[in-house]
């Protein structure tokens, strides 16, 4: 294969990445190799430098080989700026959310270096532990097997230290459009940092909807919830403390979740179990199941939802469990705060459902609510290490303790 051959699917895969397509049968298939062409592109970059010097050494290069190298060198660095523009957005949108002085409120406030772009982790970004975490894995949180169980990870004991108390308690909820995914997929970055600064986070498994119809993932989130409630004490967490988290359908459940607590359809059986919490960080969510404001975009995910999830039509007899299932119904005066979080790039969950959401929650609850705007962000741009979910990990981790801060 040809330097112009590698240049040529190079540009491609970056052009794809930089103005992705929108159409309903190519956005799902094509975001894939547009997020990692998106969020690889400094390393994709640095090989195709590499490449030209290379074939220029050798002196295979001719002059269309290095327009053809030249023009993948000018895509990517495309993709590059507003990834490295991701710090300044973030911490825009933190100032604005929770006031230009939060850091006053934290611990250690953030030092310069500790809010410029790492560069090791870029070298490796598929490595998502840290060796000072420990992770338990598989505990049962109800019956029925491996859809019901969780996994802990917190600060790996120390011989000679006490042991953890009443840490603050992150819950992720992965993603996988309610039909799959697991508890390993997603979510990895946050939870290994958050118990690395003295966190317990869990993970949670949920029976999917291939199997399972709605509301079957709503209730094990609960069911989740009421676990870590009662139990996350053992493990040193705080249980009067916990905030959920999530990405996509874990978006959707986690808005869900945290705006219906104690809701009896969603708490078969354990309608008297405490399912609140402090916070909610929302990826990329899902808040519009119902279609409700009528773009050609919310009825593409209000008839997947229908064929796939509640496995009904959305038609006047079942509208009513469709708006049920919508967060963008259940916002309440008194909801806890958010720290929604959304790619503009987004070709599977439009961003126009954060903006949606984020001006329901402003207009109808009490809540504080922080909303960031990643520019030219995919879907699912925080799942593995790059320029971008470094800085996008670091502000959440900021939200994060400034939130716990103010209820100690």
């Amino acid at each position: 294969m040809s330097l112009m051959t590698r240049s040529l699917i190079t540009t491609g895969l970056a052009a794809n990445a930089l103005r992705p397509l929108r159409g309903q049968r190519t956005s799902i298939g094509l975001f894939g190799v547009g997020l990692l062409a998106g969020e690889l592109a400094p390393q994709l970059l640095a090989a195709t430098a590499a490449d030209t010097a290379y074939s220029l050494l050798r002196g295979r290069a001719r002059t269309r080989d290095l327009v053809a190298a030249g023009a993948a060198v000018g895509v990517l660095a495309s993709l590059v700026r507003p990834a490295w523009g991701a710090g300044r957005a973030v911490e825009e949108a933190l100032e604005a959310g929770i006031g230009a002085d939060y850091a006053t409120r934290l611990d250690h406030a953030p030092t310069p270096a500790e809010l410029r772009t790492q560069w090791r982790p870029l070298t490796h970004p598929f490595r998502m532990r840290l060796r000072e975490v420990e992770r338990i894995r598989d505990i049962a949180y109800a019956p029925g097997g491996v859809r019901h169980r969780l996994d802990v990870y917190r600060p790996k004991p120390v011989p000679g230290d006490p042991p953890l108390r009443d840490a603050p308690v992150l819950v992720q909820v992965h993603g996988g459009a309610w039909v799959y995914g697991s508890k390993n997929a997603q979510g990895q970055l946050l939870m290994n940092r958050m118990a690395a600064r003295g966190w317990v986070c869990v993970a949670v498994n949920y029976r999917l909807s291939d199997k399972h119809p709605w509301p079957a993932q709503i209730v094990d989130v609960k069911r989740a919830l009421a676990w870590v409630k009662q139990h996350i004490g053992s493990y040193g967490g705080d249980p009067t403390y916990v905030v959920l988290t999530g990405g996509s359908a874990g978006g959707h459940l986690t808005a869900l979740a945290a705006l219906t607590p104690g809701d009896a359809e969603f708490q078969p059986g354990f309608e008297d179990a405490d399912t609140s919490v402090a916070a909610a960080v929302p990826f990329y969510g899902v808040y519009d199941v119902a279609g409700l404001d009528g773009t050609r975009e919310s009825k593409r995910i209000r008839n997947f939802f229908g064929r796939r999830v509640i496995h009904e039509r959305p038609d006047e007899q079942h509208v009513e469990t469709f708006r049920r299932a919508s967060p963008l119904t259940r916002v309440r005066e008194d909801a806890p705060d958010f720290f929604c979080l959304h790619g503009s790039a987004d070709t599977v969950v439009p961003v126009g459902q954060a903006h949606g959401f984020v001006t329901a929650m402003r207009e109808r609850s009490r809540a504080s609510v922080t909303y960031a705007e990643l520019p030219g962000a995919q879907h699912a741009f925080e799942t593995f290490a790059s320029i971008r979910s470094q800085h996008t990990i670091k502000a959440v981790q900021r939200w994060l303790e400034w939130h716990r801060a103010g209820r100690t």
